[in-house]
């Protein structure tokens, strides 16, 4: 299959590396903002540039995977679900529960599917599972991030940012938070999720500690991320989970 990525930073470079020599995708065409600063980029993988959705969606590529930013997903994804499934990483967008209902409904007039990867944590299984049955009472997510990644201010001491609802979060910290909108997305509730988010000076891993309660019981889990090793900005697992969502659509037995 023919991938089209949105994106051509870190996160689209580390799937042309992986997807190199893979049996079942190659990445072909990338639809950029400006195709000048990313030559370096389309010569080394072979990938053909488009600034154009058109003509980025009428080439030969079979899905499209978004590795750019949630403003990328609300401009170019309802052009893209009407033609072709997409992967999507950037689910902050989904934080607004129109354009997600919209969405919802273009795919299902268009028979595409979306998929969105785990990202940065995991255990989204358990939360899908119980939400089937409305088992969800409380989430809640405690994310610690390096004080850099999230304010100018020189901190001594680590110190809570912000406490809300995963809309808020997303809202405040749109390149931070994407894990909140997963966990309720998951749970199908944005109601049912506390956030906190704490800048740590001292912290060289982004943490995420996630404790579930409900009618199954309750279960903790707790993620400590490095980071990409080609930008620090971005989460190795995050990158990862693309590729492994990609690599579980060709399985003829899914974990599900």
């Amino acid at each position: 299959m023919n991938i089209g990525v949105i994106g051509a930073g870190a996160i689209a470079q580390f799937l042309a590396q992986q997807l190199q020599h893979d049996d079942a995708y190659t990445m072909t065409d990338a639809l950029v903002r400006h195709a000048d600063k990313h030559r370096d980029f389309a010569k080394a993988y072979g990938v053909t540039l488009h600034t154009d959705v058109a003509t980025f969606l009428n080439s030969s590529i079979d899905i499209v995977v978004e590795a750019a930013t949630i403003e990328a997903v609300r401009q170019f994804l309802p052009s893209i679900v009407e033609k072709k499934p997409v992967v999507v990483i950037s689910v902050g967008a989904f934080a607004d529960a129109t354009f997600y209902e919209s969405m919802t409904e273009l795919l299902e007039q268009h028979g595409q599917r979306l998929y969105l990867p785990s990202g940065a944590i995991g255990g989204l299984d358990l939360l899908q599972n119980a939400a089937a049955l409305q088992g969800i009472e409380r989430v809640s997510l405690t994310t610690t991030k390096p004080a850099s990644s999230l304010t100018s201010e020189l901190l001594d001491e680590r110190r809570i940012i912000f406490q809300g609802t995963a809309r808020e979060a997303v809202a405040q910290f749109p390149k931070n938070m994407n894990v909140s909108i997963m966990l309720a997305l998951s749970a199908m509730s944005f109601h049912a999720i506390d956030v906190t988010l704490i800048a740590d000076p001292y912290a060289t891993q982004n943490t995420h500690d996630i404790h579930m309660t409900g009618t199954f019981g309750e279960a903790s889990l707790t993620i400590k991320n490095n980071p990409l090793p080609t930008n620090p900005k971005t989460s190795y697992l995050a990158a990862m989970s693309i590729i492994g969502t990609l690599r579980r659509m060709q399985h003829h037995i899914i974990i599900a």
